[in-house]
C-alpha cells in the first residue's frame, strides 16, 4: 500500500478551493465593473455565488473588496456630477436651449410660408 498523508492532500484541497473562491471572485468584480454596478460585500457574493462571510474571512479578498469599494466612492457617478451642477452650468445650459428653440421656430415659420406658397399654386392650378 502506498503511504498517505491526509495532512498534505487536505493543504492541496484547501489550496484548490482558495483558488477556486478567488477566480470566482475575481470574475464577479469583472462583471460588476462592465455593468457599472456598485461593489460591496453583499454584490460581490451575490455575483460571484459565495457567502460573505467567506469574502470577510479572507483577508486578500477582504482588502481588494474594500479598496474597490473606496475608489467607487471617491469617484462621481453621473448622478453625482449631475447633482453638483451649478448654477452657471444651468444658466449656461438655459441659454443654449432658449437659442435652439428661437431657431427652430423661425425655421418652423419659414417653412409655414412656403407651405402657403405651395398651396396657393396648387389653389391656382385648379
Amino acid at each position: 500500500m502506498t503511504n498517505y498523508d491526509r495532512k498534505e492532500q487536505l493543504k492541496k484541497i484547501h489550496q484548490s478551493r482558495k483558488a477556486s473562491t478567488a477566480l470566482k471572485v475575481d470574475e464577479a468584480i469583472k462583471r460588476l465593473i462592465k455593468s457599472k454596478d456598485s461593489i460591496n460585500f453583499n454584490s460581490v457574493a451575490k455575483e460571484a455565488g459565495l457567502s460573505k462571510a467567506t469574502l470577510y474571512n479572507n483577508q486578500e479578498l477582504r482588502h481588494r473588496i474594500e479598496s474597490l469599494r473606496l475608489q467607487q466612492i471617491s469617484t462621481p457617478s453621473e448622478k453625482q456630477m449631475k447633482r453638483n451642477m451649478d448654477d452657471n452650468n444651468k444658466d449656461a445650459l438655459i441659454e443654449s436651449l432658449k437659442r435652439k428653440v428661437k431657431k427652430l421656430e423661425n425655421e418652423n415659420k419659414e417653412l409655414r410660408e412656403q407651405v402657403k406658397f405651395a398651396y396657393a399654386e396648387v389653389y391656382k392650378k385648379i
